[in-house]
């Protein structure tokens, strides 16, 4: 019974190949838009798609290593912990994400 549970908690988004290298596609998940992320390694990552300074939306900014520049004012958010790079402030949620059979699936709170 707990697995079951587990596994509702998982939201199938698009293929993987649907996320380009080096780019991002946006999603609409839970009255929330969310940012999926594919580096160049192939890599993917979610986080919300509203950056912390300025609501830019990080899915159209350049990805490059494990980060996303917004394309507003170029603060540098890690991928992998949402917080900003440098000398910046602020923070975005992260979601888990998995890959299975060529789909990402993300982690969604219950």
């Amino acid at each position: 019974m707990n697995s079951i549970a587990k596994i509702a908690e998982w939201t199938d988004i698009c293929a993987v190949d649907d996320v380009p290298l080096r780019g991002a596609r946006r999603v609409r998940l839970a009255g929330m838009e969310v940012g999926v992320f594919r580096n160049a390694s192939g890599r993917v990552f979610a986080i919300d798609n509203q950056c912390p300074h300025k609501q830019g939306p990080l899915s159209e900014g350049i990805v490059h290593d494990t980060s996303v520049t917004c394309p507003l004012h170029s603060l540098v958010i890690d991928l992998e912990t949402g917080k900003a790079r440098g000398e910046d402030e602020g923070c975005v949620k992260t979601f888990e994400v998995a890959l299975q059979s060529g789909r990402v699936l993300i982690k969604m709170e219950a």
